[in-house]
């Protein structure tokens, strides 16, 4: 019995035009980086927070994934993506939902729009949960609620247009984002740092000492977003193609080698082997590789972690004690120094290392165009060949995403946060802040011997003093 609906015939649901292979590892890819933030993340924040803090930090990452979903079909996707532009950095909003629009051909030709919308929604997705970090144990649920829709709608969809539509400007001068250094990691470390100015500080005692509840399970959220890296990188060719297989590879010879860099100078300058510094530069080598993936040699990506390595080490561990304005910041998760810094540090060493070849491959760019020559060349490659205007201008464009992508969300991330600001606070009560998720959700992250009473005590508790100090308010 056929499954096909009765006004759609067997070639229509498989059309001349879609690339069935392409198209399958498309949908892995997107199903990969999902998998990055759900369960990866959950697990992760939920892990390496305080005990108190575990239901809370994990469904804060949850919530967000869902809500941009909902958004990101409504309006968000022809906001990013649209080929009706509204203005120079953003798209026509329209609703992605259509059966036809969805099952008619991407941009790219070779794929339906389910897949692509689909596929760039993770990333969207994964950009509000890594922006969560930064405000773990400390922000109140419903302003995150609100400030997720809020900041996918008018952040978000801006740099996405901006640095990846056809049209945007960014675009069309040949900037090299190759799968979101900027878009989504520069964004995520600027803007998680400064919500996490607006919001303020956990209290005193869970910012003196935040241990994490599990390092274990930690590991495992880790290891969930390292390997789920293979489809934020390898899926961004748009093709099941060489090129994926390269971004693939460098990816994990770059993240590999900043997690070893890093672990090496805790050793040399700490005496310890810190797993959870480990995991830090395994994330800074993730994002420094992101726009540069399927653009450099592997020789290039090496270094690339290396550096990666070393200087977000070098910022988080001795800078940012040095610069009393960062101290003051509390960023929980130092989405600072392991996007913003790592992200700027991805974008310039694409600019610097970019291989003309692999980019022509990547960009499908035609070497017969009168302009061609002027776009998509390293500084290292155009010194080498004779071009260095082309390095240089190349690295100009690269700079100026950066700077871009800086302002951006330091002035929409700051609007949000202070009209937010008007309608509920920002911040838990103190109260809130001292009980956790029993006082905010409810639950609690692990029920073991004796803790269920326990757990039923402190939440009476908790909720006669909540109701005494109200009282005593009115």
């Amino acid at each position: 019995m056929s499954h096909l609906p009765l006004n759609l015939a067997p070639s229509d649901a498989s059309p001349g035009w879609m690339n069935k292979g392409d198209n399958a590892w498309q949908l892995t890819a997107a199903t990969l980086v999902g998998i990055q933030s759900v369960p990866g993340l959950v697990i992760l924040y939920g892990s390496i927070v305080k005990k108190k803090w575990a239901v809370n930090s994990a469904f804060m990452a949850l919530y967000a994934f869902a809500a941009v979903l909902v958004c990101w079909v409504g309006w968000g996707y022809q906001l990013s993506f649209g080929t009706k532009q509204l203005v120079p950095f953003l798209g026509m909003p329209n609703v992605a939902l259509n059966a036809k629009y969805l099952t008619g051909p991407a941009f790219t030709g070779m794929l339906p729009n389910a897949t692509m919308v689909f596929f760039q929604f993770v990333f969207a997705a994964i950009t509000l949960i890594l922006i969560a970090g930064a405000l773990l144990g400390r922000m109140n649920f419903v302003a995150w609620m609100i400030f997720v829709p809020l900041w996918m709608t008018f952040s978000y969809t801006v740099g996405a247009y901006s640095i990846w539509s056809l049209g945007g400007w960014l675009s069309t001068r040949g900037i090299i984002d190759y799968s979101g250094g900027y878009v989504i990691h520069l964004s995520s470390g600027v803007a998680g740092f400064t919500a996490a100015y607006w919001v303020g500080p956990r209290a005193t005692k869970d910012r003196e000492r935040f241990p994490p509840n599990n390092i274990l399970l930690m590991l495992a959220g880790a290891g969930l977003l390292w390997m789920g890296w293979s489809g934020f990188n390898g899926g961004d060719p748009y093709a099941a193609s060489t090129d994926a297989s390269l971004a693939v590879l460098n990816t994990h010879v770059c993240a590999a080698t900043s997690l070893l860099t890093w672990l090496m100078l805790d050793i040399l300058f700490f005496k310890k082997p810190s797993v959870i510094g480990a995991t830090q530069g395994m994330i800074t080598g993730l994002v420094c590789i992101t726009p540069a993936a399927g653009v450099v040699q592997g020789w290039a990506a090496i270094t690339m972690g290396l550096l990666s390595g070393s200087i977000p080490w070098y910022t988080m561990m001795v800078l940012h004690k040095k610069i009393s304005f960062l101290t003051k910041v509390d960023d929980t998760m130092a989405v600072f120094h392991t996007h913003a810094v790592a992200g700027s540090l991805g974008g310039l060493l694409a600019g610097f290392f970019a291989d003309p070849t692999l980019n022509r491959m990547f960009y499908n760019i035609d070497p017969l165009k009168s302009d061609s020559w002027k776009k998509y060349i390293g500084l290292a490659y155009g010194i080498q060949n004779g071009r260095s205007s082309a390095g240089f201008r190349q690295m100009g464009v690269q700079l100026l995403g950066i700077v871009f992508v800086v302002c951006l969300n330091l002035v929409v991330t700051s609007i949000i946060c202070l009209l937010i600001g008007l309608v509920v606070p920002l911040r838990l009560s103190d109260q809130e802040l001292e009980y956790g998720d029993e006082a905010i959700h409810g639950e609690e992250a692990y029920a073991v011997w004796g803790d269920g009473e326990k757990f039923e005590k402190s939440r009476q508790v908790a909720q006669e003093e909540i109701n005494t100090k109200r009282r005593a308010k009115v």
